[in-house]
C-alpha cells in the first residue's frame, strides 16, 4: 500500500482502500515512535559503554558497520521489491550526488561519539535541537521553504533554550554523567555537529525529491556505497596512524552486547530517517529530535541517576514551547 506525503500530513492515495489506508498510517505511526525511541537513547547506549572516561571501541569502525548494516538492509529490500523485474544500475551521474551527504554523515557520526564524552546525556539531546535553527535557515535558501513570522519566533525561543542549558551545565572539564554538564569543547562540537547535520539533513531531502519515482531502497543503496567507503577509509587510517593498539586493523575491538545495540538502532533510525525525508521532509525528522528529548531525560534519571538543575528544567520548558510554536502555529 502506497501512501502520499505533503506537508508533513500522510495522505492516501485516490484509489487507496480505507483499511489499507488506516495500516498505513499505523505502520508510519509506529515508525516514528521507533525512530524517536531509538535517537533517545543513543547517547544512553554510549555512556553505559564507558570504561574509564573513554570509549572502548572505534568510533570509526561503528559508523563502518552502521553503513554496512544499511547497506545490507536496502540491498535485500531492492531485491526483493525488483524480483519480478530486471534490475537497472542509474547512471553514475546520478551516483555523484550522495557523496556530499555520505561525507557529511561519516563526519558527525564519528563526532557524535565522541562528543559524549564532554556532556551529559541530557545536554547533548536539548542541544541538538539547534539543528531545527539550521535547518529552517537552509530550507529557506535550498528547497525554497518560507516559515511564518512565529515559526521564527520559535526558533529564537530555542536558541534561548539551548544557551540556557550551556549557561547551567558549563565546566572546564568534563564530570560524571550524573550531572548536567557541558565543556568548552562540547559546546564547539555541538555547534559543528548540528550545522553539518542541518546541511547534510537538507540536501539528502533534496536529492531524495529530485529523482522522487526512483526507489527509495536504490536510493539509500547509493547513499550507504558511499557510506561504506568513505567509513572504511576512515578506519584504516586511524588504525594506521596508531601503531601502539596492539590488536591493530581488528574491526570488532572493544565491542560488547551494547555496540552491537548500538549499531542496530542507529541503522534502523538511518533507514526510518531516510523515509522520512523522502515521503514527509526534515521537519518532521526534527520533531523526532525534539521528542526524543523527553526520552533521553527520563532515561539519564532512571539509568544514572541523573540530577536535573534548575537551568536544564528551564530550558527543556523552553524547547517544548518553542516545539509547539513551531509546529502549532
Amino acid at each position: 500500500m502506497k501512501l502520499y506525503y505533503k506537508n508533513d500530513e500522510v495522505l492516501p492515495l485516490q484509489n487507496t482502500k480505507p483499511k489499507s489506508a488506516f495500516l498505513g498510517l499505523v505502520q508510519w505511526t509506529c515508525m516514528l515512535i521507533a525512530g524517536t525511541l531509538a535517537y533517545g537513547s543513543y547517547t544512553i547506549f554510549v555512556h553505559l559503554c564507558e570504561v574509564d572516561g573513554r570509549i572502548p571501541f572505534s568510533s570509526a569502525s561503528s559508523t563502518l558497520m552502521i553503513e554496512t548494516s544499511k547497506l545490507v538492509t536496502s540491498l535485500v529490500l531492492y531485491l526483493q521489491q525488483t524480483s519480478c523485474k530486471p534490475i537497472s544500475i542509474p547512471k553514475f551521474t546520478l551516483w555523484l550526488p550522495f557523496s556530499i551527504p555520505a561525507i557529511l554523515y561519516a563526519i558527525n557520526n564519528n563526532m557524535a561519539i565522541h562528543m559524549q564524552l564532554h556532556m551529559d546525556p541530557t545536554s547533548y539531546q536539548v542541544l541538538s535541537n539547534m539543528k531545527i535553527g539550521v535547518t529552517a535557515v537552509l530550507y529557506r535558501i535550498i528547497i525554497g521553504r518560507r516559515l511564518s513570522k512565529i515559526q521564527w519566533f520559535a526558533l529564537g525561543i530555542l536558541t534561548i533554550a539551548g544557551l540556557f542549558d550551556s549557561f547551567g551545565g558549563y565546566s572546564s572539564q568534563s564530570r560524571s554523567v550524573t550531572e548536567i554538564h557541558i565543556t568548552l569543547t562540547g559546546l564547539i562540537m555541538m555547534i559543528s555537529y548540528c550545522s553539518i547535520s542541518g546541511f547534510a539533513g537538507v540536501y539528502s531531502e533534496y536529492i531524495l525529491k529530485r529523482h522522487i519515482k526512483m526507489s527509495l531502497h536504490l536510493q539509500n543503496m547509493l547513499l550507504y556505497i558511499f557510506g561504506v567507503c568513505v567509513n572504511g577509509i576512515i578506519w584504516f587510517i586511524h588504525e594506521l596512524s596508531n601503531p601502539e593498539i596492539e590488536d591493530r586493523f581488528s574491526l570488532f575491538r572493544g565491542y560488547t552486547g551494547l555496540t552491537v545495540v548500538i549499531i542496530l538502532s542507529q541503522a534502523l533510525n538511518g533507514l526510518i530517517m531516510s523515509s522520512i525525508m523522502k515521503y514527509a521532509s526534515n521537519i518532521t525528522r526534527l520533531f523526532i529530535i525534539s521528542c526524543s528529548t523527553l526520552i533521553t531525560a527520563v532515561l539519564s534519571v532512571l539509568v544514572f541517576g541523573t540530577t536535573l538543575n534548575m537551568y536544564f528544567v528551564m530550558s527543556a520548558v523552553l524547547v517544548c514551547v518553542a516545539i509547539y510554536i513551531f509546529y502549532m502555529k
